[in-house]
């Protein structure tokens, strides 16, 4: 499954919404705990997406199938990654979060050819998965790679999550089948996972007992409600739903690229040329991936 130009487009942009994902997270989790910031991420992502399902007049489907296979989005695709990625960072860095988190692709080229039928094993799409990552890896700094194993179970809840991103996307490519509508699905998966998350924040963390969060922290908790999530995932379902697993996935090598431009635009830094071979690399595995690229060079020779 291929990509339009459309489509590259807007996964530049779920990139771009996802590279703030590890910023805000590591603001907020100096104040917060991380069950109570994603139960907040959720919650203010459900409400925005309800006010645009009902705005929109899109059709609220009835049918308890595809409620349960909500219920099994939500817990595989938001509210267990987003407390693993939480989680995870108060045990390691961000650069070295992104880098775990960009083996999503790697598990959903494996899962993709045994439990679809047309998006099975391709040499080129193993071969870009691999230069996707190692451009990941320049991106963000090779040093990083020195920390591996020094704190197991955080980066262990970093590669859970990426596991279950690439499961989801798999499992998410049923709604479009049976003609859900992505704002619809953003929007369902959203709540299912609110009504998981509130009774264990509540009994677990008790926030009532928690102080006051700063500005800075309500602020990080509403960029991932806004722009992390109910935004994110409008663009997330409207690609997967036309464009398949694998391709959703390469967002992944795409959000270190955006957190590096969002530092040389706003903060004013500069690029190494460590980082430009990685946009190098992720460039290669983005075009190994695609395909198109070599299959016209294959044809005009």
């Amino acid at each position: 499954m291929r990509m339009t130009p459309f489509e590259w487009l807007l996964l530049v942009i779920l990139g771009l919404c996802w590279g703030c994902t590890f910023f805000f997270n590591e603001i907020a989790v100096v104040e917060v705990p991380p069950l109570v910031i994603v139960l907040v991420r959720v919650l203010l992502a459900a409400a925005i997406l309800w006010v645009a399902v009902l705005a929109s007049g899109a059709t609220v489907p009835r049918d308890r199938g595809i409620w349960f296979a909500l219920l099994v989005m939500a817990v595989i695709n938001s509210a267990v990654p987003f407390f693993l990625i939480a989680w995870g960072q108060v045990h390691i860095t961000g650069g070295l979060a992104s880098i775990l988190i960009a083996t999503s692709p790697l598990f959903a080229v494996i899962a993709a050819h045994f439990f679809t039928t047309d998006e099975g094993f391709t040499l080129g799409k193993v071969l870009g998965v691999m230069a996707g990552l190692v451009g990941v890896v320049f991106l963000i700094g090779p040093e990083l790679l020195g920390e591996i194993g020094s704190d197991f179970l955080g980066q262990l809840s970093l590669l859970g999550a990426a596991f279950l991103y690439a499961l989801s996307a798999i499992y998410g490519r049923r709604f479009a089948a049976r003609g859900v509508a992505p704002i619809v699905v953003a929007t369902g998966q959203m709540t299912m996972a609110v009504v998981l998350l509130l009774p264990i924040t509540l009994i677990i963390e008790q926030p009532w007992n928690l102080g006051n969060p700063s500005l800075p922290a309500w602020g990080a908790m509403l960029g991932l409600a806004v722009i992390s999530t109910s935004f994110a995932y409008l663009i997330y379902f409207r690609i997967l739903a036309t464009a398949g697993a694998i391709n959703i996935l390469l967002v992944n090598f795409l959000v270190p690229i955006s957190a590096l431009l969002l530092g040389i635009f706003i903060l004013g830094e500069t690029l190494s040329a460590e980082q430009m071979i990685g946009m190098a690399f992720i460039a290669l595995g983005l075009a190994l991936i695609d395909g198109r690229v070599f299959q016209r060079l294959r044809s005009r020779a």
